[in-house]
């Protein structure tokens, strides 16, 4: 005798329906949310009389470009200088029964 009966079929699917749809309406939200705020930005700064500026075309390659990282990296980078010797001190604790896994450890068969 199967254990499956037709109603658990039907929430099953009906479990991956929502799920799927779920993900797709989220999916959705994500993909158009930036697209809705830009929108919304641009109508308030034309409302305020103020027109948005084209998008410029960059007129500096990639090597100028990894140049300027590179200096600016280097420039902001901030270490102290470190000797490079390490010291290892072994600290002994007292023993404490709050570390201990005999006390955590119940054998729950022998209460029986």
């Amino acid at each position: 005798m199967s254990n499956i009966t037709p109603n658990i079929i039907v929430i099953a699917i009906l479990g991956y329906v929502v799920v799927f749809f779920s993900l797709l309406l989220l999916h959705l939200f994500f993909f158009y949310l930036p697209k809705l705020l830009y929108r919304k930005w641009r109508k308030d700064k034309l409302v305020e009389g103020v027109e948005a500026a084209p998008v410029k075309e960059s007129s500096i390659s990639g090597e100028e470009t990894a140049a300027i990282a590179m200096a600016l990296h280097l420039f902001l980078e901030i270490h102290d200088e470190e000797s490079g010797v390490l010291t290892i001190n072994k600290v002994s604790k007292p023993y404490s029964p709050w570390s201990s896994k005999i006390y955590a450890v119940r054998n729950q068969f022998n209460r029986i």
